[in-house]
């Protein structure tokens, strides 16, 4: 699915909620249906740095395609970590390098949030895109080498 696609999705689900309580309500709800990690996945690599609450992200590139796994010590940060995973995950990387997370102000993040939540969902975004680049590169050098 493409990532169009994907933020189009999140935005009609978020339609259905009018008020706050319900959106965070969905959030945490998106939270609780993370995988339990392994107290080994809260490494100190993983950690998103600047966050109010501990939060976690991992990535691995299959085939051409970055997944990526979270995990928060918080219910709201977990749910906002798996939100971002479900749009995110499973695309090319320079589809995540040219996106420019539209969703996030169009669903209204900026006025439900407070502005250190925000901000955390933020410094999510700038990691994803971190591996993002990294694993672009890494597919560049590698497609180079077969030349």
């Amino acid at each position: 699915m493409t990532l169009h696609k994907k933020e189009e999705i999140i935005k009609k689900e978020f339609q259905f909620f009018k008020s706050w309580e319900e959106k965070y309500e969905y959030l945490i709800d998106l939270g609780k249906k993370l995988s339990k990690k392994s107290p080994k996945f809260r490494s100190e690599d993983k950690l998103i740095h600047g966050c109010q609450s501990e939060v976690w992200l991992e990535a691995k590139l299959n085939g051409f395609r970055i997944f990526f796994e979270a995990d928060s010590d918080a219910l709201l940060p977990k749910g906002m970590a798996a939100l971002m995973i479900q749009v995110y995950s499973g695309l090319f990387p320079y589809e995540i390098i040219s996106s420019h997370a539209n969703f996030i102000y169009e669903i209204g993040f900026q006025t439900f949030l407070s502005p250190i939540r925000a901000n955390g969902m933020l410094l999510f975004l700038k990691k994803i895109k971190f591996y993002a680049v990294a694993f672009n590169s890494k597919i560049s050098v590698s497609l180079n080498d077969r030349i």
